[in-house]
């Protein structure tokens, strides 16, 4: 929001010389945060001149232009730049007539964007100073030739100082306006804040006018549609004003206000409803009357029907849209814009007002959904102050019949149907207690006033009754900070808490450190995917078999394409690995640690309603909130594509795959020391043959954790991915449940180890995992560890078989082994597996 000092010190009073600096302090004091300041980048002698004679000078490139003779003081006077008083300009433009009072820069003044002007030879004339545009003084965006005085109303002396007659040397500060607090968008509410922070005497605007009887036009409120319960006009109420001169200039004061303000000056009508809007923080529309059939319907779209907005477009209508309509159908969209056939016009005699106050929540999702923003949507979607409509309107008649030449009609419409604040209990003590720090009664009861409260005491609560314009103040939580926000910030005091001692890190939270530090030294690279997904990511990687699983809706997606919240972490990672490789990133090792969403199925989830933010919610409601939201479990995933390793000098690059995979999740079991076993596994979205099944091994029981293995190529292809992706996803909540308690932790032996190596030929089709787990347990607990180090397929061996080579280590805690005593181990290893899978000893 931008606020004209002028304009601001028309309804507070500001310090004598106060700063730009000084006003944005004392409002950042109540909250509203500075965003910067605004002022017109004109300096130096701007002064109106009087043309006393031209001559046309036709030039060699086609061009015309005029010498002009201009007074730029009084006859015998000084200049203000200390010239003569009459000076030669070289003109090209072609719109003024002799006897015209302009705006004459002269020589050492700046015009914006750093334009100097100084006297200077230019087609065969030294032209002393520029006869300036409306453009070049920064008051339009249009060039159409130099600026007249006449057409603005104004008379001036000669030699009067232009930048004060036009207001130019005015200011603005801006700040930036919080959603919950729309009445700042106005200067009321600025001027009102300003008064909260310093104790100025504060002169609110509404008072200035007296809204006249209007009855006679015809409207009606049909809401078919409520969204939420709730009609969209709560107000409405018009007024006619016959006889407006339509093509009258905006006076210098309104264009600079606006133009300050951010608002471009359009035409009189418009600028004056803008003006009130800015003044009062209430959206005006002014309707060419003459154009309207019949009265006004305020009611929702029908399907299919469309309007021509101010703007030019044809917009097809939702039957949700709340539209403005007359006889003939819509004429605009209620708190949006306007429509084309009622628009103001150079011909437009009689005006009529409307000032109407809209539900925020039906405006918004118009403005959105339309991608229609505008001035008035931006008030209404935060609301507006619905008592503040028919002294707005009044303005507007007032300004109308001053500076348009009009006359007010008694014809109009009053209709108000907004409920009153509803009264707030508020305990003695709550405030204190709340905000931290010590307030007296008299200092909370002042400053609710303050804020326009209507406040009693009964016993020992306070009855606070909040201004029509705050809608906000709906509990005593936000009354408490209100008084926090007006005695100041400052009053409450900074005490950091102390820590309780002998408190650290939860086991479950080292561990999921400990998770992302093995893969991170690993050299994976831990990323945040986007936690929603769609339908055909939920289906693909929700559960093995690629069928359909509950997943959570959101019900405002940000992206309408991924409206679930994500039931697995491969999906986001496959999202991540295609957009850096489609910025050259073709290697790729990526990991990450995350929650995860899983509804059961059949269940419902969410609450009616949420318990204030400021109190301890009992129990009940705190399980009522646990159970409305689905199971939660964290996970980890992987994800490898490109080389594993890169190409150097006498080593080829070697590519990643599901071996890479595989060792993320000894990686994983390793951080947490769990027990896993990883078997042929299958799942609809990987490679058949190249999936493997993950289980967590405890107490000789098993469960299932996830899986590993390469993506379909047909999926890989779909995402413009490598053909070859590795991914792993695992559940790492139940990995955690099953981690080795302390007490299995073993001492490390200082007696030296036995290896050999035990190559067995078993049936092609028997897992190398299922013979590893076989050898293990035959070999009993000298085994210290064991690794499938080849499998051989090929001469040498029987159809149908293959021969697999594994490295043993054995060690005993209490002696040194000898040959024998590991041979005998291996052999037992050998014979068990011989027993489970016909495994031979290969010579």
């Amino acid at each position: 929001m931008r606020i004209p000092v002028s304009w601001l010190a028309e309804y507070v009073d500001l310090p004598e010389g106060a700063s730009i600096d000084d006003i944005h302090a004392a409002l950042v004091k109540v909250g509203l945060e500075e965003e910067g300041s605004h002022h017109f980048e004109v300096s130096g002698p701007v002064v109106v001149g009087e043309v006393l004679d031209f001559t046309e000078e036709p030039q060699k490139n086609g061009k015309t232009i005029r010498w002009c003779q201009v007074r730029v003081a009084p006859e015998g006077h000084r200049a203000a730049d200390g010239g003569d008083d009459v000076r030669g300009i070289v003109c090209g433009a072609r719109n003024f007539v002799v006897g015209d009072k302009v705006v004459v820069t002269l020589p050492g003044a700046v015009l914006p964007g750093g334009f100097a002007i100084a006297a200077r030879k230019t087609y065969g004339h030294v032209s002393d100073g520029m006869i300036a545009s409306a453009r070049e003084l920064g008051l339009s965006d249009e060039h159409e030739g130099i600026l007249r005085l006449v057409t603005l109303g104004l008379d001036p002396e000669v030699g009067t100082d232009a930048i004060a007659l036009l207001g130019l040397d005015d200011s603005a500060v801006e700040v930036n306006v919080t959603p919950d607090r729309g009445y700042a968008f106005s200067i009321r509410g600025i001027a009102r804040e300003y008064s909260h922070s310093t104790g100025a005497a504060f002169r609110d605007p509404v008072d200035r006018v007296t809204p006249a009887p209007a009855s006679g036009f015809p409207v009606a409120i049909v809401d078919e549609a409520p969204i939420r319960g709730r009609v969209g006009a709560s107000v409405f109420i018009t007024r006619v004003v016959r006889g407006v001169d339509a093509t009258r200039p905006s006076p210098p004061w309104l264009v600079t206000r606006l133009k300050l303000a951010g608002i471009r000056s359009i035409s009189l009508v418009v600028d004056i409803t803008n003006y009130v809007m800015l003044e009062y923080g209430q959206p005006i529309h002014a309707y060419d009357l003459d154009e309207l059939q019949g009265g006004i319907v305020v009611r929702r779209a029908a399907s299919g029907e469309t309007l021509v907005t101010l703007d030019g477009q044809t917009r097809t209508l939702h039957t949700e849209d709340l539209v403005i309509a007359d006889d003939r159908g819509a004429i605009g969209l209620a708190g949006v814009m306007g429509g084309a056939e009622t628009e103001i016009s150079s011909t437009t005699k009689d005006v009529l007002v409307e000032a109407a106050n809209f539900d925020p929540v039906s405006i918004a999702r118009t403005a959105r959904r339309h991608k229609l923003p505008s001035e008035a949507s931006k008030r209404f979607e935060r609301s507006v102050d619905p008592k503040v409509a028919e002294a707005a309107a009044a303005r507007v008649v007032e300004l109308l019949e001053q500076l348009g030449g009009g006359q007010a009609d008694a014809l109009g419409s009053v209709h108000v149907a907004h409920a009153d604040p509803a009264a707030i209990h508020l305990p003695i003590g709550y405030v204190p207690e709340l905000i931290g720090a010590e307030f007296t009664d008299d200092e909370i009861v002042d400053s609710l006033r303050r804020i326009g409260s209507a406040v009693e005491r009964e016993d020992d609560v306070l009855v606070v009754t909040p201004p029509s314009w705050r809608p906000d103040l709906t509990d005593k939580a936000t009354l408490a900070e209100e008084v926090a926000r007006i005695v100041g910030y400052d009053r409450i005091p900074s005490v950091l808490p102390v820590a309780p001692p002998g408190r650290g890190l939860t086991a479950g939270q080292r561990a999921r450190r400990r998770t992302g530090d093995s893969l991170a030294a690993a050299g994976l690279t831990e990323v945040l995917a986007y936690p929603f997904s769609s339908e055909q990511q939920t289906r693909s990687f929700g559960s093995a078999t690629g069928a359909a699983v509950p997943a959570v809706r959101v019900a405002n997606p940000l992206d309408p394409a991924a409206p679930f919240l994500r039931t697995a972490l491969v999906p986001g990672l496959l999202d991540v690995a295609r957009r850096n490789v489609s910025r050259g990133m073709t290697d790729l090792a990526l990991f990450e640690v995350g929650l995860v969403f899983q509804p059961l199925e059949g269940v419902a989830y969410g609450v009616a309603s949420l318990p204030a933010g400021a109190e301890l919610p009992e129990e009940a409601v705190l399980d009522e909130l646990h159970r409305s939201i689905p199971p939660q479990p964290r996970h980890v995933a992987a994800l490898f594509l490109g080389d594993a390793l890169e190409r150097r000098p006498g080593r080829p690059a070697v590519p990643a795959g599901i071996a890479d995979a595989l060792d993320a999740v000894r990686t994983i079991a390793q951080a947490l020391d769990v027990e896993v076993r990883i078997a042929q596994g299958t799942h609809a979205s990987l490679h058949p043959g190249r999936t493997a099944e993950v289980f967590a091994v405890r107490d000789g029981e098993e469960r299932s954790v996830g899986f590993a293995g390469e993506a379909l190529p047909a999926l890989t292809a779909e995402l413009d991915l490598p053909r070859v992706v590795a991914v792993v996803e695992l559940d790492w909540d139940a990995l955690f449940a099953a981690a080795r308690p302390l007490a299995d932790v073993h001492p490390i032996s200082g007696y030296p180890a036995a290896t050999q190596d035990l190559s067995l030929v078993v049936a092609v089709d028997v897992p190398a995992g299922d013979v590893e787990r076989s050898v293990s347990a035959g070999a009993g607990e000298l085994l210290e560890s064991i690794e499938l180090v080849d499998d051989y397929r090929g001469a040498g061996l029987p159809e149908g078989t293959k021969s697999l080579t594994f490295a043993l280590r054995f060690r005993a805690n209490d002696r040194t082994l000898t040959a024998a005593e590991a041979s005998e181990a291996k052999l037992a290893g050998a014979a068990r597996a011989a027993e489970e899978h016909g495994a031979a000893v290969r010579e």
